[in-house]
């Protein structure tokens, strides 16, 4: 963490010292870890684990007129970690997950596909009814790593500590300090510098993932050996639809067909060939038909109208009104309105309703409507009833409290990690890196992550150290059974090939 300078006149440093210190031991916050002890059965083997909960507090080291002033809470960070019993540390990777946001805990990950417990829910069109339930997850990560999940300042049970501001950790700077520091203090506290480290993120956990890849290398000479990016968003200028940046549209393009392909828009045509059609488009013929603007000739426009809603589903009036140029949430209210319904942006498989039939943007995600419930349902229960861990703070699954993010970094420019990701690359050839897409994810489109990979300033061997996997899906894939045991195994795939070259 960073220095904090004072101005204590000399002849007062040693009183203001005192006196400092006297009140950091009244007031400092300690480190309120709980400890069970678990077994797991994972096909034919029985894995013994200890998870650990609780908040760890992190601290700066502090220094008044040059002098040393001792360490000051900064923050409590709430984390959750599960590791082996009898494990080799030497041998035995470690994962440490989170998801995205800004603003979200860790539960997604954690309940969803990669710890020893799973949140039981249902799927689109087949939801439980509340307080929906919770199972052993047979197909668990830890099987093949520790796992230790991280909630940033302001999500979760994680805080700034007493008398300190929390938005310094909101923003892309503070959040990577905060989060790399958790990750240095875990892996030292539980000697595990010579194990092999992986960072598991979703969404914009995608985004700090790449960022603390570099981060973690060049601030402590941590190398990882991997990346899981589930849900990539490492180039907020391929989802962000801003005047006078066009490539968005042609990049969710095939994520429209998928979805209405789902809903029946597409007959009885295979995903992949619907998929495929719309990709072939939004690479060449739709971008260029976008450059053109008002040079395009009347038979070209009617063209590209045609060809934009037949795969998108909307009607050629429609797309002839907004210009060819589809906004995400405007694709989600219009998709179904004839039928008076929405669909989702986290998961466009999931459908909705709205109050008034004629919105244009819908005010509810019916896909984020239909998790939250259950992962904070399981959430709750699970720390108190199974892990021993009571805490009176509402468990923030969602805050907005971390609004408005921080960019300052990028002014003047768009928001990336890629420039971290490919340094980190260069710099340990071994890092690779397993991105896991959702075709109906409307949140952060496939096309969009194959379009930041094939643009990454990497050299051509190391372009293999790259691997795609997709579902048929959202952005929390695994909520979908076939999916979640499909991308459990994936994701064991990933870490086995690269322990083992």
């Amino acid at each position: 963490m960073a220095n904090t300078e004072g101005a204590s006149a000399p002849s007062e440093r040693e009183d203001h010292a005192a006196d400092a210190t006297a009140t950091r031991t009244a007031e400092t916050p300690t480190d309120d870890l709980v400890t069970t002890q678990h077994s797991l059965t994972v096909g034919e083997r029985t894995l013994p684990y200890t998870a650990t909960t609780g908040r760890v507090v992190l601290r700066e080291e502090v220094h008044t007129d040059g002098v040393f002033d001792g360490h000051r809470p900064k923050a409590e960070i709430f984390v959750t970690s599960y590791t082996l019993d009898g494990a080799d540390p030497g041998t035995r990777p470690v994962t440490f997950a989170f998801n995205g946001g800004p603003g979200s805990s860790s539960v997604w990950l954690h309940l969803g596909v990669l710890g020893p417990r799973r949140v039981v829910m249902g799927d689109a069109g087949d939801l439980l009814p509340p307080p929906y339930g919770l199972a052993d997850n047979h197909e668990t990560l830890l099987a093949h790593s520790d796992l230790v999940f991280i909630d940033p300042v302001s999500t979760g049970y994680s805080r700034a500590a007493e008398g300190e501001k929390p938005d310094q950790f909101h923003g892309f700077r503070g959040d990577l300090d905060s989060i790399g520091e958790v990750i240095r203090l875990w892996t030292s506290r539980n000697g595990r510098w010579m194990s092999p480290k992986f960072l598991a993120g979703e969404s914009y956990g995608t985004l700090r993932a790449a960022g603390l890849a570099n981060h973690l290398q060049s601030r402590y000479g941590m190398y990882l050996n991997g990346l899981l990016l589930i849900s990539s968003v490492l180039d907020m200028g391929t989802i962000r639809f801003t005047k006078g940046n066009d490539l968005p549209y042609s990049l969710f393009l095939p994520t429209y067909a998928a979805i209405a392909h789902y809903h029946g828009l597409h007959g009885d045509r295979p995903l992949r060939e619907v998929l495929d059609e719309a990709e072939a488009y939004a690479a060449r013929d739709y971008p260029w038909a976008l450059a053109r603007g008002a040079r395009l000739t009347s038979e070209e426009r009617a063209d590209a109208v045609a060809t934009l809603a037949r795969l998108t589903g909307l009607s050629e009036k429609y797309v002839d009104q907004v210009d060819l140029r589809i906004e995400h949430i405007r694709f989600f209210t219009e998709l179904l309105r004839e039928r008076g319904e929405v669909v989702g942006r986290l998961d466009g498989r999931f459908r909705g309703w709205e109050a008034d039939g004629a919105f244009e943007r819908f005010t509810a995600d019916p896909s984020m409507n239909a998790i939250t419930g259950p992962y904070s349902a399981a959430l709750n229960h699970y720390l108190r009833s199974e892990l021993g861990y009571h805490n009176d703070l509402p468990y923030e699954v969602l805050s907005r409290r971390v609004q408005p993010w921080s960019y300052a970094e990028f002014e003047g420019s768009h928001v990336q990690s890629t420039d971290d990701l490919a340094t980190a690359m260069r710099a340990n050839p071994h890092l690779r890196v397993h991105v896991a897409c959702g075709y109906h994810d409307g949140a952060t489109p496939h096309f969009a992550a194959e379009h930041v990979f094939a643009h990454l300033p990497i050299p051509a061997a190391l372009q293999d150290n790259v691997e795609f996997r997709y579902y048929e899906a959202g952005h929390m894939m695994y909520v979908h059974e076939e999916s979640r045991v499909q991308q459990s195994a994936d994701l064991a795939e990933f870490i086995e090939n690269t322990l083992n070259g």
